[in-house]
């Protein structure tokens, strides 16, 4: 199944620009930026603790920080799959070059298969790095 790691080089950035606007309205409906900044409260060190108790403050507040992770994972896998499937199967359909109302069209293991080689291809995982690098960094603010 052709994805965008084995597509032609003229196909790549239209398809990644589709797969881009599919992804900002696919985050907007599953609300990922409210579920992200769900963080733990976490416990302030205090200046005149001894080493043993900012140890034990901070595997608490790892503690913490993981448990929400995972909270936090949940929710988004039960807004994604559960409230809103047909809105994450787009994504995965650009994903192989297969248009969203056609997405039935082929069985599941096609695409897991197709996402397991994207997710694995070291020249399109560094593609999307440096531009989440670039975003992240100031020259998108000059």
């Amino acid at each position: 199944m052709k994805n965008l790691a084995n597509c032609k080089p003229s196909e790549f950035l239209k398809q990644t620009n589709r797969i881009k606007k599919s992804l900002e309205k696919w985050m907007v409906d599953i609300d990922l930026k409210k579920i992200r900044s769900q963080v733990p409260e976490m416990t302030v060190v205090p200046k005149d603790a001894d080493e043993a108790t900012k140890k034990q403050i901070f595997e608490e507040n790892k503690r913490k920080v993981r448990d929400q992770g995972y909270k936090n994972l949940s929710k988004i896998i039960d807004a994604a799959f559960g409230e809103h499937p047909d809105e994450t199967l787009e994504v995965l359909a650009l994903l192989c070059f297969v248009e969203p109302e056609n997405v039935d069209d082929h069985p599941m293991g096609e695409y897991l298969t197709a996402l397991s080689e994207l997710i694995t291809d070291e020249a399109v995982i560094n593609f999307f790095t440096s531009f989440s690098r670039l975003g992240q960094s100031d020259i998108l603010n000059a």
